[in-house]
């Protein structure tokens, strides 16, 4: 059986060296997990890139040192929010589109996570730093706080594979983070002591599988890092993991079935 391909998009387009940095460790997470990762380069064509995500089957949107765009959830910049990455934008919305409308997995990490809630209409918090907890602790601090997982979850199905616990470590180097979760999403972890959103989760409203208690789409993404903490973490492996698996279990649904029909 053929590995699965995850399309993973470079993280920024203006600075290389934070790339040769951090991509990699998706990759090999991905790799790991029995994965072959693929990467998007920031300036393909919209040609290139649908051809390219055609050939695959999940998409992973890692983290970046941009911020989104706030124009696009109807919020001037504040004056804390980092310059946005068009290029980076461009190319997940159209992995974004072609994951949707044929069903492939999903997984947010971090940047990828605003990126997946403001796609579907959602907002963020542009400043997370008047609160008490140090979200942008960075990647020096392997555990910056907890999320608490919201029983009945994606997630939960996930982390108590591991964990017999509602309350996970996790690591955390953000300044923004979800506000109003966007359509068809839900919120499946905050941070216990200031109720940042921490993990976003669902398909587009299709039925769930009543075998396997969860959504018939893989949409999964989370505000920490867990390729950061692949080997430490048994949790940060299991996202992995699962993601990679529902990837390998991924097939082409007839178009009629599809959001592209709707």
């Amino acid at each position: 059986m053929s590995k699965p391909r995850i399309a993973i998009p470079l993280p920024t387009s203006t600075d290389q060296p934070y790339n040769q940095l951090n991509w990699p460790a998706y990759a090999t997470a991905i790799a790991r997990c029995g994965g072959e990762p693929v990467v998007v380069s920031l300036d393909l064509s919209p040609r290139a890139i649908v051809e390219l995500a055609n050939t695959c089957q999940g998409v992973l949107l890692p983290g970046s040192p941009a911020d989104v765009n706030p124009w696009k959830y109807g919020q001037q910049p504040d004056e804390a929010t980092a310059p946005a990455d068009l290029p980076r934008e461009n190319v997940d919305e159209l992995l974004l589109q072609d994951a949707h409308n044929l069903y492939k997995p999903i997984l947010g990490i971090c940047f990828g996570t605003q990126m997946l809630n403001v796609w579907r209409s959602g907002t963020l918090v542009q400043d997370l730093t008047i609160l008490p907890v140090n979200h942008s602790a960075a990647r020096g601090v392997a555990v910056a706080h907890t999320a608490a997982v919201a029983e009945g979850s994606l997630l939960a199905s996930i982390t108590r594979e591991v964990v017999d616990e509602e309350r996970i470590p996790v690591n955390s180097s953000h300044h923004q983070a979800v506000g109003i979760a966007g359509d068809g999403l839900r919120v499946s972890a905050r941070c216990p002591q200031d109720g940042v959103v921490e993990a976003i989760e669902g398909g587009q409203g299709e039925a769930h599988d009543a075998l396997a208690s969860r959504p018939a789409h893989f949409v999964l993404g989370v505000q920490w890092h867990p390729e950061r903490t692949f080997d430490q973490s048994p949790i940060s492996a299991a996202i992995f993991a699962r993601f990679v698996a529902e990837a390998a279990a991924w097939k082409p649904r007839p178009i009629h079935t599809s959001v592209a029909s709707r």
